[in-house]
């Protein structure tokens, strides 16, 4: 990785849509050295994937919550990992620091049904209990997921 890479993931995380040669008039590049440098990327796992990002209320995912989850005891992460994939509302979850085992994301249709996702994480046989904030608004969104 050089710097020529890491301006051409910038340009790329901007607009993945752009064009090899829009691309390489960003970083004074010829469009064929721009798909050979993008191709060495895919190949070496540094680009993982090409993807869109779908407006979360479109697909019925508009409510969102960060949840701390609270543990019995010891917990191994495989375990957690096993028990919220199995919750389709989990979009991402890690073990943390602090007093929580877990942080948890979650997106779902609506408070209600929020709600019930919660209520099946809270159901595992470790889970001691959560808490839980509702997003309001994003201020900051730079996941590129």
């Amino acid at each position: 990785m050089d710097a020529l890479d890491r301006r051409l993931l910038d340009l790329l995380r901007a607009n993945s849509r752009a064009g090899w040669a829009e691309l390489g008039d960003e970083i004074g590049l010829s469009a064929s050295a721009v798909k050979r440098r993008v191709d060495r990327l895919v190949a070496t796992g540094v680009i993982r994937s090409f993807t869109i990002r779908v407006d979360p209320a479109i697909d019925d995912r508009g409510t969102e919550a960060y949840v701390e989850l609270f543990c019995r005891g010891t917990v191994a992460p495989v375990e957690l990992r096993r028990m919220l994939s199995r919750v389709p509302e989990v979009v991402g979850a890690g073990t943390i620091t602090g007093d929580a085992d877990a942080i948890v994301h979650m997106r779902s249709r609506d408070v209600s049904s929020l709600e019930d996702a919660l209520e099946r994480v809270r159901e595992a046989p470790n889970v001691e209990h959560t808490r839980s904030a509702i997003v309001l608004s994003r201020l900051v969104d730079r996941e590129g997921d």
